[in-house]
């Protein structure tokens, strides 16, 4: 687990285009924090540092899931605070994202059961200033060497 302190916005974009610059083709990074906690400045943050938007990134909050053309794999953005059951995840091509893209995915905690072993936990958390945060990663054993570089600047 390794926790980094983010004291503003663009420490939250830094981090999400240090990770866009590891993530490969199959990745799932799981984000989750309160309202507001930055999930979706980072995913938009991730989105564009991965070549996959130049313009608006929109929230999927209403969607559900968004999808962008990225330098490697489809970019496949979910927002699942509005499932009723974590089920209704296999209609928006879930499936097809975990096995072809990488997987952004708000509020995971709706759907966890679906979840692969093999991902990427992410909490934002608040800081010790209104526009500070925290984040957490947790990491599968995939993860673990990748996780290394991102600590280590290499």
């Amino acid at each position: 687990m390794i926790a980094v302190d983010l004291p503003d916005e663009a420490a939250t974009e830094s981090l999400a285009a240090r990770l866009a610059g590891l993530a490969v083709r199959g990745d799932v990074i799981a984000l989750s924090g309160p309202l507001g906690a930055g999930k979706t400045v980072f995913a938009r943050a991730f989105i564009r540092a991965a070549g996959a938007a130049d313009d608006a990134v929109p929230s999927p909050t209403f969607t559900l899931v968004q999808t962008y053309e990225g330098r490697g794999a489809t970019i496949w953005h979910f927002d699942c605070y509005r499932l009723a059951d974590a089920e209704e995840a296999w209609e928006l091509g879930i499936e097809e994202a975990f096995a072809e893209g990488i997987s952004l995915i708000e509020w995971p905690e709706r759907i966890a059961r679906l979840l692969p072993r093999n991902r990427l936990d992410l909490a934002l958390s608040d800081g010790p200033t209104p526009t500070s945060r925290r984040a957490t990663l947790s990491a599968s054993r995939e993860w673990g060497p990748r996780l290394a570089e991102l600590t280590t600047g290499a």
